[in-house]
């Protein structure tokens, strides 16, 4: 949502275009998942249990959200894309509040996953992609 809100003055005017039209679809998702999320935390303790081993499990993927690759530099000199470094401290604080209400704990990391912007994937993308790439591969030069 923060990097669409940003995005609305890209000087690309599709790109600025398209930004204005997702707000409020991805707002609607922030609602839905954030509202599951205290749902989660807050119901059984099954349930908080799960989602707080969910977020424990991922949490270590956040923080790549805002590194730039020097494609994402050239963007913002350009006035084409965001500076994501800036949109780090409100991200976190939305996220904080979030599993705060919820009760859930914020992971306490000093490592985080980096490298996936930059193509160096675990092995677990290599099935993620088979199983998105199964139509065309079942279906060479089909036209959609």
């Amino acid at each position: 949502m923060l990097l669409l809100e940003e995005l609305q003055s890209s000087s690309d005017a599709t790109l600025s275009a398209i930004a204005k039209k997702s707000i409020k679809e991805v707002s609607y998702h922030t609602r839905f998942s954030s509202d599951w999320i205290r749902r989660l935390g807050d119901g059984t303790e099954e349930s908080h249990n799960k989602i707080q081993t969910a977020i424990n499990d991922l949490w270590t993927f956040t923080d790549e959200l805002f590194h730039q690759t020097d494609a994402d530099k050239t963007m913002v000199a350009e006035g084409i894309g965001v500076d994501s470094t800036k949109l780090k401290e409100a991200f976190y604080k939305k996220v904080n509040s979030i599993l705060e209400e919820s009760t859930l704990q914020t992971p306490n990391l000093q490592y985080f996953q980096k490298g996936g912007k930059n193509g160096i994937h675990s092995e677990h993308m290599g099935y993620i992609l088979s199983e998105m790439q199964f139509m065309q591969r079942a279906y060479p030069n089909m036209n959609w």
